[in-house]
């Protein structure tokens, strides 16, 4: 089989098309009036850049050199539909613990043992409530402490052995379940 060539107009037919779009009123007005013989190059879309690493040397902190790599977005380990659902506060969390004002030695083991029932109960989604945490108007010393102990704390927790193996994605809860005082902690399935 060969294709088909397409057919030229004629210049009798040319200028008579000419003279149709000259009279033709546009539909919308944001349409550049065609012209026949005026056609661009076909170009192939530039091919993007390969992300090459900078050269570090061990010991050095990241992002102390002069060429920062762009950050990279957070991509969740859970399905996306549901992690959308979880951060809008769609999705109800099947337990809950509070962890307000316990101090760190108190609150990590009562955080291990309430991950680690959920997770045997088969239970998903819960929700830990560590509070915002609370400025003290006495405490102007040389060295101000940072107010939000446990909410800094208990992210670290649920990323590092023994529940890493138990927790699939942890992120601050919506307004609704306590916003920047809780914690969605979204389990693995149960074997």
């Amino acid at each position: 089989m060969s294709r088909k060539t397409p057919k030229r107009l004629s210049s009798e037919d040319e200028a008579l098309w000419r003279k149709v779009v000259e009279k033709a009123t546009p539909l919308t007005k944001s349409r550049p009036k065609p012209t026949p013989t005026a056609t661009k190059p076909h170009h192939a879309p530039e091919p993007k850049p390969k992300f090459v690493p900078q050269p570090f040397t061990i010991g050095e902190r990241a992002g102390s050199s002069e060429t920062k790599a762009p950050a990279a977005k957070h991509a969740p380990a859970m399905d996306r539909k549901a992690f959308t659902r979880m951060k809008r506060g769609k999705l109800k969390p099947e337990a809950r613990i509070d962890l307000h004002g316990m101090t760190l030695a108190e609150a990590h083991p009562r955080l291990l043992k309430f991950i680690h029932s959920t997770h045997a109960d088969g239970k998903r989604l819960v929700l830990v409530i560590t509070g915002k945490g609370r400025t003290r108007p006495d405490d102007e010393g040389p060295i101000p402490s940072r107010p939000g102990v446990l909410r800094r704390q208990v992210p670290d927790w649920l990323t590092r052995p023994p529940l890493t193996a138990l927790v699939l994605e942890v992120t601050p809860a919506n307004l609704r379940h306590g916003g920047e005082g809780a914690f969605y902690v979204y389990l693995r399935r149960s074997r």
